[in-house]
């Protein structure tokens, strides 16, 4: 007890445990909700949100082309307020663009990319943009400032929130749209919640972002100053995206949005220590990596401890999926979902291998590996479509094919752990 009280006086881990608390409340959520909603809806409407989020999660991140990270990087706080009001204007600019886009070829984009079940909710793209691009600006200043319990508080209750909006629509309309407007708007209600609580802190909030007066000359040089976030960190983030939702994609397009709809419930279950652990990880180990850069710290040191640390606690969640998957889908979900259980028992092991990257991830900006992140990123997709391709087209089997994507993703993340580390190695 008193090795534990004095581990929780250290700054770092006392703030991890802050963001894990607020994520282990809205997972619990989650989970709670879950074995109600999918015995509600189905796996086909699943499948159907599933597609959408595809979507929808290639497209979010680079809402502001990643500009929003950059926020914890300058010393100067005007400098910060002028970084989102850079995020601001470009996410506004690319939601019209692609309002105009869609407007001129929606049918084309359906007919490419064999999306028809979600082509009535294309529209909601520009609005989830918007909404998206908002909500990195105001988590990314919650994170310079070290607001962690805000982030923490907000993260339970929009769980709460949607989670009884989805029951609450479900009973009323028990259809895909309720699952799929809910998803849209998730991300603006979650940014404005934020806001909100931290305006009650620091009422000064608000007042600084606008006294900032942020001129032609300010905007563009900080656009140039971190002109790597859209060269390289965006086109990463979008190669990322792909990689992690072509399985969706695929599934859909070569067995149907059932199979869409196993593979969605299986990732958002694994997806829980990811967002437990490993985000709460990523978030504090971000600010505190570019600080010990900052004060010539051994990185290497640092990552191989944070990622150690995430190899033990992963080992209990991420096994369990592996052994008891489909018994555990089929009594939580239902008997129609013991097929997701397969499919999580693969994903699982993917989905470890990528819970123990987060602190490479977050590092890579400050070692200015941005390049490298993005190459490598491009060889993952790559990869991992042929194996997806591998398993349908060699194979004719949906489970195969979800292996073949896990295994070769499990190795391409511990190979993109070890180059970090070695690039990490240059600043000792």
């Amino acid at each position: 007890m008193i090795k534990l009280k004095q581990l929780l006086k250290k700054k770092f881990i006392r703030n991890v445990v802050i963001i894990a608390t607020g994520t282990a409340g809205a997972q619990a959520i989650n989970l709670l909700f879950a074995p109600i909603i999918t015995r509600i809806y189905g796996p086909e409407a699943y499948g159907v949100l599933g597609v959408f989020m595809a979507v929808v999660n290639i497209i979010a991140p680079i809402a502001a082309l990643t500009y929003p990270i950059a926020i914890v990087l300058p010393k100067e706080e005007k400098d910060a307020i002028t970084i989102g009001k850079v995020s601001i204007y470009i996410a506004v600019f690319l939601s019209l663009i692609t309002m105009c886009i869609l407007f001129f070829f929606k049918e084309t984009i359906v007919a490419i990319l064999q999306i028809d079940d979600i082509a009535p909710f294309l529209f909601l793209i520009p609005v989830v943009i918007l909404f998206s691009a908002f909500l990195q600006i105001i988590e990314q200043w919650l994170i310079r400032n070290k607001l962690f319990k805000i982030k923490a508080k907000v993260t339970f209750l929009q769980s709460l929130v949607m989670n009884i909006a989805k029951v609450g629509g479900g009973i009323l309309t028990p259809v895909a749209s309720v699952l799929v407007i809910l998803a849209a708007i998730g991300n603006g209600l979650k940014g404005i919640m934020l806001l909100s609580s931290a305006v009650k802190v620091d009422n000064s909030i608000k007042e600084k972002f606008l006294s900032n007066k942020s001129d032609i000359t300010s905007l563009k040089e900080m656009t140039i100053r971190y002109r790597d976030f859209p060269y390289f960190r965006a086109p990463q983030v979008l190669v990322d995206g792909i990689t992690q939702n072509l399985p969706i994609l695929m599934l859909t397009a070569f067995f149907g949005p059932a199979a869409a709809g196993f593979y969605s419930i299986g990732r958002t279950v694994l997806g829980v220590p990811s967002q437990l652990i490993g985000k709460a990880v990523g978030d504090v180990f971000y600010p505190r990596i570019s600080d010990a850069a900052n004060s010539g710290e051994n990185l290497p040191k640092l990552i191989k401890k944070a990622t150690l640390g995430l190899s033990i606690i992963g080992i209990i969640p991420f096994g369990i999926v592996i052994i008891f998957g489909p018994w555990l889908f089929s009594i939580v979900f239902g008997s129609e979902w013991d097929v997701a259980g397969e499919y999580a028992r693969w994903i699982a092991i993917w989905a470890y291998f990528k819970f123990l990257n987060q602190p490479s991830i977050r590092a890579l900006p400050v070692l200015s590996a941005q390049s490298f992140h993005l190459k490598f990123t491009m060889i993952i997709l790559t990869i991992q479509s042929l194996s997806l391709a591998l398993g349908y087209y060699w194979f004719k089997s949906d489970l195969v094919a979800i292996a073949f994507f896990a295994c070769t993703g499990a190795i391409l993340n511990i190979i993109l752990i070890y180059w970090t580390i070695k690039i990490s190695e240059k600043y000792v």
